[in-house]
């Protein structure tokens, strides 16, 4: 019996499949994906057992879901016979944007325990954040082994399901907001006479930086703001520069059209 078996290894389930085998090693994943590759390259790192569907799906503990919500459908009917077959409890994590637990009982055929789960790609590096919304039958030591198999992802949040749609426009997708934001500072760096790396590194380690302080602080971001713009200086002027073309309202509508897409998704 493996603690966890993926069912997906694209960008997002390779990161999990990652995470997971850190915490409990890779003999006890299972991987399955439509890429025989990609599943052959991950066990040779990782040490988990490249295995199909079926097999994940008859000997894991926790059933990782990793597959677009596209195709969940078709995936869950493939895989229903043998999870109907199984005597064991055993727990399905899906991490499908936008797709409610019911759905996934529904299409999986049975009434079985679900957890929905939101991550972000920084849980490969250990930083991610993760949103989770479980069954209430899950038991607290359910919850707590499902939690140790994350341990090395970075943080999780338990999250009532009806909000883990909306939250998860901003912790899932956030992360392309800030690599475009990263990107074009260092462009302007390079145009006001900067080398490359440099300026991309000074993005990025500025970002960090920010990041560490806003959380660390007691502080509203907004006040962190202010004790960076003294008067008549240059912050302020790059401020008002972000003001006029709109930086907030872009960042609020991103957040926006992300949410609407998602719920789109689980229709």
């Amino acid at each position: 019996m493996f603690k966890a078996g993926f069912i997906g290894a694209g960008n997002m389930g390779s990161a999990l499949i990652r995470a997971v085998s850190t915490a409990v090693g890779g003999e006890n994943v299972a991987i399955s994906d439509c890429s025989k590759e990609k599943i052959k390259n991950l066990s040779d790192e990782l040490g988990c057992k490249a295995s199909d569907n079926n097999e994940v799906a008859l000997n894991s503990k926790f059933i990782f879901l990793a597959v677009k919500p596209q195709m969940m459908g078709d995936m869950l009917s493939s895989i229903s016979e043998t999870l109907k077959s199984r005597k064991d409890r055993f727990i399905l994590v899906t991490i499908a944007a936008g797709m409610a637990k019911d759905k996934i009982r529904t299409l999986s055929g049975g009434n079985y325990p679900v957890i929905r789960i939101m991550p972000n790609t920084p849980v490969s590096v250990n930083c991610g954040m993760i949103l989770y919304s479980p069954d209430a039958e899950i038991t607290d030591g359910e919850i707590a082994e499902f939690k140790d198999l994350l341990k090395f992802s970075g943080e999780l949040d338990m999250i009532d399901e009806t909000k883990i749609d909306a939250a998860s426009a901003i912790s899932g997708c956030g992360p392309a907001y800030v690599y475009i934001f990263a990107e074009a500072m260092a462009d302007a760096g390079v145009e006001c006479g900067l080398p490359r790396n440099k300026a991309i590194d000074y993005a990025v380690q500025t970002i960090l930086g920010a990041a560490e302080l806003m959380k660390k602080s007691d502080k509203h971001s907004a006040q962190l703001k202010d004790e960076v713009c003294s008067p008549a200086g240059s912050t302020i002027c790059g401020v008002r520069a972000l003001e006029e073309n709109g930086f907030r309202a872009a960042s609020i509508k991103a957040v926006l059209a992300a949410y609407k897409r998602t719920v789109e998704l689980g229709k």
